[in-house]
């Protein structure tokens, strides 16, 4: 028998003809319905369990120097399986509270959470939210970490499979062994071992609940991190002591015991991390997060091989002439930070980041905490300059070796102890010549003054944004007050001889980067190619600077370096400096070094005077980081570069 159906439907006429009835609509409904659920069936029964180790491999991540040759190899993944019996039961209630409070009674998968994803999806969002401790088991142990649909489709099939076939207890304790709690741990035993010096087994409410925090990220929630890691995982230690109670695994006494943040001891790092190494791995895994959107975690497991741009004879040449020219260890608390850019594309070859990242982890070529001085005043001088030039590319050069554009203040009148008073941008030939000569020689005079003055002429504002076009972050910049233009940012060492590199490229900045080519188990990630340089300030802008330091580098450099380098221009803290740091940034043709020395308190909570840091024989205390950078450069020169 033949079934007809009524569309277009009978008895009606014009467009209406067209609209289905609601018995039709109802039939589409339930077909539809009957199709999804058709097709999830045949994804589930089509859909095997495969091998438990099948893509939960471990494997080592190696980084190579800039000439191909191997640095360190890191890994294999750092898990030790532990079977459930020796995870403590608060630790067990502590991560079942905050993670999947209904995991011993759903059948693996969150309806709720299913929903949350369907609607992300359907939103262009991530396909992510909601998962089951079952699910995320999954994706642990048998599937990929990238967020798509199918693969979403396929960890909830398995999860309800695993849920059918396994005991709850399994999937807990193989759920607990495959987390990644930071610290490159992966499981409690490691994470255990990593955050508090000891076995799982032996973690109180207290410090199992701070691990079970570790789980929302432990990139985020790690407190040797920094003051605000450490607020977040405080608070969210706090949120899972509270969810317990909440959910009848710990009552309102027993929760009352704990009341003090169980901090963990300092992070630390393999031992094949040591000396400068692991300075020089975390500034590539800095790089390749930024700049293709891996995570720590992704890192972490292991399967990468990541070539920097990292050169070796140069580290090791810093490295001496760190531990050479200042006599390091006389000082238990006075600290160096140095780095190395090549100006013609910014690439980072060299970098001192302390004594050993296995003792002092921060790096002190990457940390924001050290007031740069004097050294900062290029970019007040620029901003002034870069004002007169009036925005144009190119103001050209009349032949006499100095600025031939406009100046926006009187700055002969600031050098002499006169009050500021507009030229106007029409200002030209002798007597602009006059300001930017004024200029220079306050710039090797580190006059602090004429600076000041200069800064709130052209405007705090004006300044920091010329400083942050030539390189430096706005994270590191100061508040906008009077003494901002006298250095009060806290530039990190490879952020300032990037930024000096743009004076020495003739106003072209060039991103600072460190990693050249990463492959993942053969295939090659995009998204690496070298960051493109720009232009930002006048080309005859970037000269002036550079003219300006290149007579401050006569006052400050021996004759025989300056031999020796052929031109270099470089800036410094000044001896009357009251910035607690001192600083020396200089570049020749083909490197842009920045170094700083300060000297930390005891623990490494803010920072001291450098007075009589620079030894019995040494005048002025910013002599530290013009010894270590001139013995450096020298060295480099002699051998060729890098």
């Amino acid at each position: 028998m033949r079934v007809r159906v009524d569309y277009p439907r009978r008895g009606r006429r014009g467009p209406t003809r067209f609209l289905p009835s609601w018995r039709q609509l109802l039939g589409l409904v339930f077909l539809a319905l009957a199709g999804v659920v058709g097709l999830g069936g045949w994804v589930y029964a089509t859909t095997p369990i495969p091998d438990v180790n099948a893509e939960a491999r471990s494997e080592a991540t190696v980084y190579y120097w800039a000439d191909g040759t191997q640095m360190v190899s890191v890994g294999a993944v750092n898990r030790q399986n532990v079977p459930l019996s020796d995870i403590p039961l608060p630790l067990q209630n502590a991560v079942i509270a905050t993670e999947n409070a209904t995991f011993y009674s759903d059948p693996g998968f969150s309806v709720r959470g299913l929903a949350r994803a369907v609607v992300n999806m359907a939103r262009g969002g991530e396909v992510q939210g909601g998962s089951t401790i079952t699910q995320q088991y999954v994706k642990n142990t048998y599937l990929s970490q990238e967020q798509t649909a199918s693969r979403k489709v396929r960890e909830l099939c398995l999860a309800v499979k695993l849920s059918r076939s396994l005991s709850k207890k399994e999937i807990l304790q193989g759920y607990l062994n495959t987390s990644w709690f930071g610290r490159n741990a992966y499981g409690v035993q490691a994470a255990s071992v990593a955050y508090y010096g000891t076995d799982a087994r032996n973690l109180d409410p207290s410090r199992s609940a701070m691990l079970a925090a570790l789980l929302k990220g432990g990139d985020l929630y790690d407190p040797s991190l920094g003051p605000e890691h450490r607020r977040r995982a405080e608070a969210r230690w706090r949120y899972v002591l509270d969810r317990q109670v909440e959910l009848g695994f710990m009552t309102r006494e027993e929760r009352a015991a704990y009341t003090v943040f169980p901090s963990p001891r300092p992070r630390s790092v393999a031992g094949g991390l040591s000396g400068q190494t692991g300075y020089l791995v975390d500034a590539a895994n800095k790089d390749l997060r930024n700049r293709t959107g891996l995570t720590a975690e992704d890192l972490g497991r292991g399967g990468y091989r990541i070539r920097t741009t990292f050169d070796k004879t140069a580290v090791e040449r810093l490295r001496q002439a760190v531990e050479g020219a200042a006599g390091v260890g006389a000082d238990r608390d006075l600290q160096f930070g140095a780095a190395s850019v090549r100006p013609d594309d910014g690439a980072l070859l060299a970098l001192y980041g302390g004594p050993d990242a296995t003792r002092h982890f921060t790096s002190n070529a990457d940390t924001a905490g050290v007031p740069v001085g004097s050294a900062f005043t290029p970019f007040v001088l620029a901003a002034a300059l870069q004002d007169a030039a009036g925005g144009e590319e190119d103001n050209g050069d009349d032949g006499t070796g100095g600025w031939d554009g406009g100046m926006p203040y009187d700055v002969v009148g600031v050098g002499t102890g006169g009050a500021p008073g507009p030229y106007g941008a029409t200002a030209s030939g002798g007597a602009a010549s006059r300001s930017a000569l004024a200029l220079r020689r306050a710039l090797v005079r580190g006059d602090q003054d004429v600076f000041r003055l200069l800064g709130a002429g052209v405007g705090l504002s004006r300044v920091r944004d010329v400083a942050v076009d030539a390189g430096l972050l706005p994270g590191s910049m100061a508040t906008l007050e009077p003494s901002f233009p006298l250095g009060t940012s806290t530039p990190s060492a490879i952020r300032m001889a990037g930024a000096y590199a743009t004076f020495a490229a003739d106003g072209r900045r060039a991103e600072p980067y460190s990693v050249t080519a990463v492959t993942y188990r053969g295939a090659r990630l995009e998204g690496l190619e070298r960051p493109a340089g720009r232009q930002v300030l006048d080309r005859e802008v970037a000269r002036e600077v550079s003219r300006g330091l290149r007579d401050v580098a006569v006052d400050a450099v021996d004759p025989g370096t300056l031999n020796a380098l052929g031109p270099i221009a470089a800036g410094r803290t000044g001896g009357d400096d009251r910035s607690p740091a001192a600083w020396f940034v200089g570049y020749g043709e083909d490197l842009s070094t920045a170094v700083t020395a300060f000297r930390t308190r005891p623990g490494g909570q803010g920072l001291l005077p450098l007075g009589g840091a620079g030894g019995p024989g040494s005048e002025r205390d910013d002599e530290l980081p013009l010894r270590v950078w001139s013995s450096y450069m020298t060295a480099s020169r002699s051998t060729g570069g890098s």
